[in-house]
């Protein structure tokens, strides 16, 4: 089976079916595929129209009639060809869709798993026992600033007495 008539047929996996739908890497694939179809496409049809215009010229005003029917082939060939171009942009716009989509799914799964890690984490905490470890800490900076203040300052043996 071609790759067209897979795509028209909804050819592809028995999976991708029972669930609902294909997944968004599944669907990024055909995209793809249909992408790099309508390009060789455009290539072939490109070729086609310089054939045309080759033809065209080589018959030029000794035989018009056939030089005319060059030039019409060549005018499908670029109508076939303008809508290849908007049906790629189309396709270019829902893969560019699908991809962010995807990317922004898989963004939220995993902040979910974060919340859950930091719920977890939290759990063992309580906020009265931080509170009273934060006041035993600051107490314990304040004994070691005195402490510090009373060895810093100079020894005045002496000089406090007046005779």
């Amino acid at each position: 089976m071609s790759k067209i008539s897979k795509f028209f047929k909804g050819g592809g996996s028995a999976a991708s079916k029972g669930r609902g739908g294909p997944s968004p890497q599944e669907a990024l694939a055909r995209l793809r595929e249909t992408e790099e179809m309508l390009s060789k496409k455009q290539e072939y049809l490109e070729a086609r129209i310089a054939r045309e215009l080759a033809v065209a010229r080589q018959h030029g005003t000794k035989n018009k009639r056939a030089a005319l029917q060059a030039l019409k082939r060549k005018k499908r060939y670029e109508k076939q060809l303008s809508q290849i171009d908007g049906t790629l942009s189309t396709i270019e716009f829902q893969r560019e869709a699908l991809e962010n989509s995807h990317t922004n799914t898989e963004v939220l799964k995993n902040m979910g798993y974060a919340a859950q890690a930091m719920k977890k984490v939290h759990e063992n905490m309580d906020l009265n026992k931080i509170d009273d470890l934060m006041q035993d800490i600051t107490e314990q900076q304040d004994v070691a600033q005195e402490i510090s203040d009373a060895i810093s300052n100079r020894a005045t043996f002496g000089d406090e007495f007046d005779e």
